[in-house]
Order: structure tokens, then C-alpha cells, then sequence
């Protein structure tokens, strides 16, 4: 097991600490800062087909693996938005699905790969969208969780009910499905849309606080973005009517 630390409250960092020889492997651009030591290499990370299907998920085609040598070593990956990294251990029958863009690092040996929703009406109204991560095999991996995160541990049977969007990551043994919501005056004055996200245990599901699709439209009423004017476009930043 490889031995990390996360700092930075709300503005997390996890700075790991490999040993002679171990490898992480994360999404090209995710490093902060390194030791020396940290040998880095880029790769397509299990052939083209894993490749497309990260892109597809919202990772980016290449990957990069920092492996120590020589001794112990010292990397640090930075989350790209307020909230939480979450340390999460994969094992046999004990794998993770996660929100696109959801994965930070991980140790190698494990395998990301695309989580397609069983049906296609739970893709598009489930909140995270049809394509989702999962992560298997046997090591640590570091998830990027938007805002706080809340976890629940689901029993046999044991649900919870989720809106758009707040979905981070659950077990690969839980299953999510579709509710739609009661009564017309609730679909259309409600605010809440037509669907919500069930997810069914056993398994750990980790809810998100503040999802950044949800913080871009609340900040879009204040952007006024410009593709081109006289005094050279850009974003204009309204503080108040």
C-alpha cells in the first residue's frame, strides 16, 4: 500500500510517497510538484481501445505513470476544483463507479475503463450522464469529489434517492436506477425535473455538495462572455443590476 497524506482543506492535495519502484498513474496534466526522483513516462495506458474509451469518459487519451527511483519518493495531484479527494481501496469484488472526471490518481496495476449504464433512459436522466468510470483490480485509488462529500454505507436492499448531478461515485456492487417524480405540480413548479437518481445497495455511495456543473449555472447570470468587440472580447464580470 502506498503511504499519502491529503492537505488543504477545501482546496485539497493528496501528496503521495512511493517507495523504490512504485508506480501512479494518472490523467495527462494531474501532477503538482515532485521529487527529483519521480520518473515520469507516457503512455496510452492499456492500449488504444482504453485509450478512446477514457475520451469517451472525459479523461484524456494518454496517460502518465511517475515511478520512484532510486528510493523514496514524493508527488503531489491538486484537485482542479473546491472540494474534497477522496482515498478509496479497490480490491477483488470491491471495484468503484465514479462521475466523469471523477478520477485524480491511482496505483498501477489497477484498471480504469468506461461504465456504461445497463439501460439507456438511466444514462441520460440519471444525472451523471451514459458513460461513467469504473475503477477494478487491487490498490489505492484518489477520486475528486466536487464540494463536501457525504458518504453512506447501504445495506441489502438499502436505497437512497439522489438528485442531477450530486451522484460522485458508488460501489460497483450497488445499482442505480430511475424514480420519476410524483404529481404534476411537482414536475413543473418543483424545480427538481422529471427524474431522480435511485442507487440500491450493498455498497458505499459518496454524494457530492456542490457538483460544478450546478456552480456554472448558478455564476452564468454574472458572466457575459464576449466572442469579439472593439475593445477585444473576453468575460465580463457583472457584481450587481
Amino acid at each position: 500500500m502506498i503511504r499519502y497524506e491529503i492537505e488543504g482543506g477545501n482546496l485539497p492535495v493528496v501528496i503521495c510517497y512511493p517507495e523504490a519502484g512504485q508506480t501512479l498513474c494518472t490523467e495527462s496534466g494531474a501532477m503538482s510538484w515532485m521529487s527529483p526522483n519521480m520518473k515520469m513516462d507516457t503512455n496510452s495506458g492499456g492500449g488504444i481501445k482504453k485509450a478512446l474509451g477514457r475520451m469517451f469518459s472525459g479523461e484524456s487519451i494518454f496517460m502518465n505513470e511517475y515511478t520512484a527511483q532510486g528510493g523514496t519518493g514524493m508527488i503531489a495531484f491538486a484537485s482542479t476544483f473546491p472540494g474534497s479527494i477522496i482515498p478509496y481501496q479497490v480490491s477483488e469484488g470491491n471495484g468503484i463507479v465514479v462521475q466523469k472526471r471523477g478520477f485524480l490518481a491511482m496505483e498501477k496495476g489497477l484498471d480504469l475503463s468506461v461504465f456504461f449504464q445497463k439501460k439507456l433512459g438511466r444514462g441520460f436522466f440519471g444525472g451523471e450522464g451514459f458513460i461513467m468510470q469504473r475503477i477494478t483490480g487491487y490498490g489505492m485509488v484518489f477520486l475528486e469529489i466536487d464540494g463536501y462529500c457525504k458518504e453512506y454505507n447501504l445495506s441489502v436492499g438499502e436505497s437512497i434517492i439522489v438528485d442531477t448531478g450530486y451522484l460522485a461515485a458508488m460501489s460497483d456492487t450497488c445499482t442505480m436506477d430511475i424514480q420519476p417524480v410524483q404529481g404534476a405540480k411537482n414536475i413543473f413548479f418543483g424545480g427538481e425535473g422529471l427524474f431522480h437518481t435511485r442507487i440500491i445497495g450493498p455498497g458505499k455511495v459518496y454524494i457530492q455538495s456542490m457538483p460544478v456543473i450546478n456552480t456554472a449555472q448558478a455564476l452564468s447570470p454574472y458572466l457575459n462572455i464576449n466572442d469579439g468587440d472593439s475593445n477585444g472580447g473576453g468575460i465580463n464580470i457583472r457584481l450587481g443590476d
